[in-house]
This record gives structure tokens, C-alpha cells and sequence, in this order.
């Protein structure tokens, strides 16, 4: 069970945390303009064709309302299940997997082609963090983590980027894992109990939470405060300018 305040948290983050872990997607970089168009160019043609044999009505991919509501910081097979069944489809799981094969590729060209933004407030609390001797990691499960990062113009910013290609075997297909987040802090040199994990996804806090970390932080602009901390997060923020830093550190 959880007992830390959130004053407790912070309190931590500025004084007995050596150490941040940032989960990538959502919290590093801002992928929603991305991944909704890939989903689109994947959805809509295989509903347009289940439509025609199945003499339904065509009714396509909504990039902000279906997307929000099923994609957003979802595992994609979570996601895309669920899209479909909102629309009374059911698929076995190798054609959900090659959807969710499909969306990676059309989410890679759409990054190549239009680029991907940083966060500026996760930028600034880096910055802040390494000016207070705290190091920084940045994690994805994701094969593209680290690409993601260098299109975005921050990957020099952290002391270890790790990602599902640095790992094999280690991250799950479609979900964060406890042990991505526990290499990194191996690979940062520091114990769990001394590292924090900042993290957007439902799933990524549980496995920080999971991982035993020594502060769980959950970011949802939304306002889904309460699905994160039922996840297992210590404290939930719309954005992470509301960390306060001392530019200071205790050893």
C-alpha cells in the first residue's frame, strides 16, 4: 500500500532521488498527432472492406474522438481490441497484432516525414536535474524509442536511453516491463529506492510501481488522475513543470 503525501514525493525528487527514469511517449516527446494519423491510415481501409462484406455501414476512424477515447497511452492490442469492439468487430489475435504491426510502420513514416516535438517542461526539469547532480535516463518499450528522441533533438540530454532494441528479451511485445526500468537504473549506477520513474501510461506506472521505485509519478494532462493512481502512482501531475526543483542537491 501506498503512504507517501505528495508533498513526500517532492520532497524525495528534491532531495533522496539520484536518479530519473522518464518514460518516453507522452512524457519526453508528444506522439498524438503521429500515432493518430497511423492509426487512421490503418483503421479506415480495414473498415471500409469489413464494411463491404459484411453489408455495414463505413463509419471511419475519428483521429480525436476514437483516438483519445481507445488509443491514447494505451498498450496498441489493448487499444485497437477495444476500438473494434466498440464497432461489434472481433478479431483473433494474430490479425489484432498485425494491425498493431501496420500502425508502427505508418507511425515511423509519419515522423520521418513531419518530425516529432519534445515536451519543453520535461526539457526544463532535465536540465534542472542535471544542474542538481541527478542523472537522467529515458525508456521506451518501443523498438523506435530512441529514434523518437533523436528526431525530437533531445537524446543527448539523457545519461542512458534505452529502448525494446537495446533489450531483447527484456520489454514486453506491447507493454512496459518492471525489468526495463530496473536496467536502467542499473545502468545509471543507482538502486530503485534512490530512482523515480516518471511515466504517462497506465502500464508504465504499474510496472514502475511493480519495479519497486522509489517514487512513481504519473503525467496526465487529461486529468486522469485517478486511473493513474489506481495504476500505482505516487503522485499525478497535468505536466511536469508542476515538479518544483531546488538547484540543489543533497548527497
Amino acid at each position: 500500500m501506498r503512504t507517501k503525501t505528495a508533498q513526500c514525493v517532492l520532497d524525495d525528487l528534491d532531495q533522496a532521488v539520484a536518479a530519473v527514469i522518464f518514460g518516453v511517449d507522452g512524457v519526453i516527446v508528444d506522439t498524438t498527432r503521429a500515432s493518430a494519423a497511423a492509426w487512421k491510415s490503418v483503421l479506415d481501409p480495414f473498415l471500409r472492406s469489413y464494411a463491404q462484406v459484411h453489408r455495414t455501414a463505413y463509419v471511419p476512424f475519428d483521429v480525436r474522438a476514437d483516438y483519445l477515447r481507445y488509443m491514447r497511452r494505451r498498450p496498441q492490442l489493448d487499444g485497437v481490441r477495444d476500438f473494434l469492439a466498440s464497432r461489434a468487430i472481433t478479431l483473433p489475435y494474430d490479425d489484432l497484432r498485425a494491425l498493431a504491426v501496420r500502425h508502427e510502420e505508418f507511425f515511423l513514416g509519419e515522423v520521418r516525414k513531419h518530425g516529432v516535438s519534445p515536451v519543453a517542461s520535461t526539457v526544463s526539469l532535465v536540465l534542472k536535474l542535471h544542474r542538481c547532480g541527478a542523472s537522467t535516463a529515458a525508456v521506451s518499450e518501443q523498438c523506435c524509442g530512441s529514434e523518437l528522441l533523436r528526431r525530437a533533438g533531445v537524446a543527448e540530454m539523457f545519461d542512458v536511453l534505452l529502448d525494446g532494441l537495446d533489450t531483447p528479451g527484456t520489454a514486453l511485445p506491447a507493454r512496459p516491463d518492471a525489468r526495463l526500468f530496473r536496467e536502467a537504473a542499473v545502468r545509471l549506477g543507482t538502486s530503485p529506492r534512490r530512482t523515480a520513474v516518471i511515466e504517462a501510461s497506465p502500464s508504465g506506472v504499474a510496472a514502475a510501481r511493480c519495479g519497486g521505485f522509489g517514487a512513481v509519478i504519473g503525467v496526465d494532462p487529461a486529468g486522469g488522475a485517478s486511473r493513474l493512481g489506481e495504476h500505482g502512482a505516487d503522485l499525478v501531475i497535468a505536466d511536469t513543470s508542476e515538479l518544483p526543483l531546488h538547484e540543489r542537491r543533497v548527497a
